[in-house]
Order: C-alpha cells, then structure tokens, then sequence
C-alpha cells in the first residue's frame, strides 16, 4: 500500500571527519556497482585506508565474512572517530557540477510506502547480497539517485534548495572524475515544512539504485513488527527535481566473459546482419547511435568492433512475449535478452555469466580480459522510461543509467542511531 505522497525524513548522517582522512576525494567512492571489480577496488583501497569501498564492497574469501567485516569496520571507525554522527537530524543538499553540468537535490530517508515508481527489473542474488549486507552492519551506505517532476521554480523543495546553497557548505570536495561535489544541512523547521509540503504532492522515478531500493523493502518486511516509525521504514535516497534539473541517461552495456566473439558470431545463424565496423571505440559508437531499428555493438578488445542489426523479424515475433507494450517490444535490452541471450546464445542471466558495466571502454577491456565478448548498448529516452513506469511495467534489468550518480562516502545513514 502506498501514501499519497513522498515523505523525506531528516537523519543525523554519518560522515567522515576530516582531520583524521587524507582528503575527503580519497575516501569516497563511485556507488558499488558502477565500481569495476577487482582493479578499482585495489585503487580505491589503496587511496586512504579508510576509503568507503571497505564498507560497501568488503574483500573477502566468503559473503558472511565479507558482510561481518565491513559490519565490525564500521564499528571500528566511528568507535575511532574516523565517522562521527551529526549532532542534529537534518535534510542535506548535496551539489554536484562538472563544466556546465549542475545537479541539485535533497538527502534524507524515504519512506518505503510511498509512491516510487521501478522501471528495472532485479537480479535476486545481488539483492540477497545487498540485503545482507545492510542488515549486518544496520547501515545505509549510499543514497538511491530517484527524480521526481517539481514546480522546476524557486518555490517549495527546490526553493530551499536553492536559498540553502547561498550558504557556507559543511564539505567541498572534487573527485577523480572530476565532479565538484558540496554538502550542506537544512534543520531549520520552516524549511523542512515547505520540503514536506511539496513532496507530499509528488512521486518519483527510480533513476539509479532498484537493487537498495528493493533491498530497503526486503529488509522493512523482516523489520514489519516495528511498525512506521522503524528506521527500517524508510531508506536513504537523493530526491532529484528533474523539472530542474534533467537527468542524464545512458546506457548500461554487457560483458560475456565466456563467450568469444568468434563463437558470438558463428552462433547467430541469420538472426542478425552482422558486419565489421572501425574503430576507435568513439567512432564504433557514433555508428552503433546512428543505426535504425534494434542493433547492437560487439568487441573483443579495442581494436576490434562488430555492428549486429537487422533482427529476422519471425524470430522478434516468435521470442518477444506479446502481453507488454510495443515500446517495452522494442527496447534494445528486451531484444538483447528475449533473442540473443535466451534464444541464440543460451546465456543465463547470472552473475558468473553476465557482467554489467557502467562505462563502454570499461566493457570493452573486461572483454579483452577475459576473451570474452562486451556487447555495447545506446541508451533510452527518459521519457521512454517514465512512460513505461507510469503503466506499471518495468524494464529488463540494467537497462539504463541516469546520472550523475551521487558520490559514495559523503553521508551515511546508521539505522542504530535512530532506533
């Protein structure tokens, strides 16, 4: 059952304090499953020891271990003064900008019962993982990326916003991407009201985080007994107006480690044209943007590219299940999975089978690592997305990435503090 509106809560975050970290840029991270495993792992762990991958990807022989690890390292840290918990419950702005690209919003805890609308389907294991790992440490680490539709104006949530961004920043810090990322806090009680009152008229979109999202449900279930007011209640999330400020989308390409190119193509059997096309990555990209209908970009490494298009329509006919709408028939993910992976190439859709990446030369190394094959994908219109949102029907899993992402390691909610 769902309320009217979106309710944001005020929480006392957990941040890092600066005079006990090498920089705040060193210690953050981008959200878990953007960061590539295991090479950008070793780098973030070797930025700071107290970076914040050691909490949300803990490195270890088993998942009870490594969940009890990152459990009994964020005990040691804020018994150590490395975290320390704001003295006030507030809301938090938080800014990101890059050139001429800005993106505002607020921070807090969400109640789960509200109108959120997923447009991805998930993947069961990674929320068992993150399920677990949440639930040793009582902790959320990172906040969910979710829009909704404001009044784009200086008035309600977004004019708070902006009055509160004429003031000083609790932190200011630029990551390796290049990101300037500020933070600040709202506890005055006229401010938080006008947030609470906008809200209360608005539903969001989950842009980025449906596994944490579906992961805070899992969780408030096990927690029912503890009624509205259970920490376990609400979930951390960023609430981004995109009426001012539109989100970006891409796309979220595939690495098949155990599928050669070589074999990718002899197994196609006409179900797709298939024919070579030049690099480098940028151009075989550009190509792949401008081809109509369903298509797809293939590589083994950078130096080799491959552009599957023209799908035998009998097979999208006889694959593609009937009972969704003809926009969610022609995405390139339902497409992607329905023909080429169930169909053609017998792929299971499992973790030790398919790998998502966030970035196309990420994929395309991974595939070359492996000798495998990346299978690169464009992105699709948000309004695609919320369209198919607002009908109820959800997307194959992975199929986009909105972002900016929000930094990973700025603020943290422990649900220990609120119990």
């Amino acid at each position: 059952m769902t309320t009217d509106g979106l309710r944001l809560h005020p929480f006392r975050g957990l941040r890092y304090a600066t005079d006990r970290v090498s920089s705040l840029t060193a210690v953050t991270s981008p959200p878990y499953d953007v960061v590539v495993r295991p090479d950008g792992v070793r780098h973030l762990e070797t930025a700071d020891p107290y970076n914040i991958v050691r909490l949300i990807l803990p490195q270890a022989p088993d998942p009870a271990t490594r969940h009890l690890q990152a459990a009994e390292t964020l005990r040691r840290w804020r018994a150590q003064g490395v975290l320390a918990t704001d003295d006030r419950p507030a809301l938090y702005v938080y800014e990101q900008s890059k050139g001429g690209l800005l993106q505002r919003g607020l921070i807090g805890a969400l109640e789960l019962n509200g109108p959120v609308l997923p447009h991805e389907d998930v993947i069961p294991e990674v929320v068992e993982d993150r399920a677990a790992l949440m639930r040793e440490a009582a902790a959320n680490f990172e906040p969910l990326l979710l829009s909704y539709v404001g009044q784009g104006t200086g008035n309600g949530a977004t004019g708070v916003i902006e009055r509160t961004v004429l003031t000083t920043p609790l932190l200011a810090t630029t990551t390796e991407d290049g990101f300037s990322h500020r933070l600040w806090a709202v506890t005055d009680p006229g401010e938080l009201a006008t947030v609470n009152e906008d809200l209360a008229l608005r539903h969001a979109l989950i842009a980025d985080g449906h596994h944490r999202w579906a992961t805070y449900q899992r969780l408030h279930q096990e927690h029912s007994g503890n009624g509205a007011a259970s920490p376990w209640a609400s979930g951390l999330v960023l609430l981004v107006d995109s009426a001012r400020h539109p989100l970006q989308v891409r796309a979220i390409h595939r690495v098949l480690p155990h599928l050669p190119l070589d074999d990718a193509l002899a197994g196609l059997g006409g179900a797709f044209r298939a024919r070579p096309v030049e690099g480098p990555l940028d151009t075989a990209l550009a190509e792949l943007a401008e081809t109509p209908g369903s298509a797809f970009l293939l590589a083994s490494g950078p130096e080799r590219f491959c552009l599957l298009d023209r799908p035998d329509p009998d097979l999208l006919d006889r694959t593609i299940r009937r009972d969704r709408p003809e926009a969610w028939r022609e995405l390139d993910a339902t497409v992607l999975h329905s023909v080429l992976l169930d169909e053609v190439w017998r792929v299971r859709d499992h973790p030790s089978e398919i790998s998502y990446l966030h970035r196309a030369g990420d994929a395309v190394e991974q595939a070359a690592k492996h000798g495998g094959t990346a299978v690169l994908l464009r992105p699709v219109p948000e309004q695609t997305v919320r369209q198919l949102a607002l009908k109820g029907v959800t997307m194959p899993r992975k199929s986009t990435s909105f972002g900016p992402k929000p930094a990973t390691g700025l603020v943290l909610r422990v649900l220990d503090e609120e119990a």
